[in-house]
């Protein structure tokens, strides 16, 4: 059995942050985005999901947002596509969360759990070649050992009724790399170390609302310092808070070096790694973006990291809200 990727995008917005429902979320994705993907070059998508839209409030299945997960799995197999099904948001966990349930609550532990029972009970059928599960996106615990406890109840659950399906896990605090070091790896062979990687973001996140990275919508620079000097002189002290947080030199070197504690997992487990997720913002001049992207891909090339950016159709995409490519694409194959 061989669960094999190298290159691949996020689904992202239709099974997951979404309020599309009924036609609407029908129409976003289909069949003739899969086949797209798979003529661009990709081996896999990422599939994230989220419980309000896969389980209602009272924990029961929603039928067509099930059944549209597995029209997803039935194009990616026709593709030739492998599927990494990531479970994104929780009522109890959400990524920008500061003190989510999951952590504090033994019962939404075990709700996780039972989560992945039911979905291992609807997928476990899918071949382990094609179909690999992620136990859940971005975990923001305060202390990394919750997130390795609530982890390790999870992963065991999946275990007891698929001992060999390939399981993708990441580190606490966003799956960022500077926290690797902190993941508990569970001692099994037939799993996935997974990192998201956004540095620098005053050029991944230049103007995004959600995050202070966004307040700055001055002149930015890749390679190189980020804000220069003179674009600092006169800026209001919230917004030149943000720009001193992030801003340093950064190029591809300073990627490297960044990739050094997930390099260091790989080298002591001998298992995979995986950047489910990197991107830059459609904000950001595209010239910019395109030497990002072309910066970091040879270096996972390089240092033999499989990877999907984020995302394919949404504010990073390689398409826009219409379809239409925006050249990423291209620019990541090639």
């Amino acid at each position: 059995m061989s669960f094999s990727i190298r290159r691949g995008t996020n689904i992202s917005h239709w099974l997951s942050q979404s309020k599309r429902r009924g036609a609407e979320r029908r129409a976003f994705f289909t069949q003739a985005d899969v086949r797209r993907i798979a003529d661009w070059g990709f081996d896999h998508i990422r599939l994230p999901i989220d419980e309000q839209q896969m389980w209602d409030d009272a924990g029961r299945p929603e039928a067509e947002a099930f059944d549209l997960m597995d029209a997803a799995l039935d194009w990616a197999q026709s593709a030739g596509l492998r599927v990494i099904v990531d479970l994104h948001i929780l009522r109890s966990h959400y990524f920008m969360d500061t003190s989510p349930p999951l952590f504090t609550d033994p019962a939404e532990a075990q709700r996780l759990a039972d989560l992945w029972r039911q979905l291992s009970h609807r997928l476990k059928g899918r071949s382990e070649d094609q179909v690999a599960y992620e136990l859940m996106n971005e975990p923001v615990a305060q202390d990394a050992e919750d997130w390795n406890r609530v982890a390790h109840i999870a992963f065991a659950a999946i275990r007891q009724l698929e001992p060999t399906r390939m399981i993708v896990l990441g580190s606490n605090k966003w799956s960022q790399c500077t926290t690797f070091d902190e993941l508990r790896v569970p001692d099994d062979k037939r799993q996935i170390l997974t990192f998201h990687f956004y540095n620098p973001m005053l050029i991944t996140h230049y103007k995004a609302g959600w995050t202070d990275a966004g307040k700055y919508t001055g002149p930015v620079h890749y390679p190189g310092v980020q804000v220069k000097d003179e674009d600092m002189r006169g800026l209001p002290e919230d917004v030149l808070a943000a720009v001193k947080k992030y801003n340093r030199e950064y190029g591809r070197a300073q990627m490297v070096q960044d990739l050094a504690k997930p390099l260091a997992v790989r080298k002591r487990t001998g298992l995979p790694l995986y950047c489910g997720e990197f991107g830059v913002i459609h904000n950001t001049p595209m010239p910019l973006r395109l030497a990002w992207y072309r910066d970091l891909i040879s270096v996972f090339n390089e240092h033999d990291i499989a990877w999907a950016n984020w995302d394919y159709k949404g504010g990073f995409g390689l398409v826009d809200t219409d379809g239409k490519p925006t050249g990423i694409a291209q620019a990541m194959l090639t």
